[in-house]
């Protein structure tokens, strides 16, 4: 029996940055993105950060997206409205 390996996510997660980019560029998406690369207790901390000072009612604050890594770290994406109103 063949044992299963996922395959390797390297160019869908350049095309989703280029994609972003171009959003961004072009001023059709809202909000603010910034990726963080931490070990598990740090990206936890850096994200309680986030909602702390950028409340979820006002700024719309959400982990995007996140996936683990080698060696217990994680990756992932913050995101979040550029001011409330």
């Amino acid at each position: 029996m063949a044992k299963f390996t996922s395959p390797p996510l390297d160019g869908l997660k350049r095309r989703i940055d280029r994609h972003r980019q171009s959003q961004s560029e072009a001023g059709q998406s809202h909000f603010v993105r910034e990726t963080f690369r931490l070990s598990r207790p740090e990206a936890r901390q850096k994200a309680r950060e986030w909602f702390d000072a950028f409340p979820k009612a006002a700024y719309w604050t959400e982990v995007e997206s996140w996936r683990q890594l080698d060696g217990d770290e994680i990756e992932f994406t913050m995101r979040r409205l550029p001011s409330a109103d």
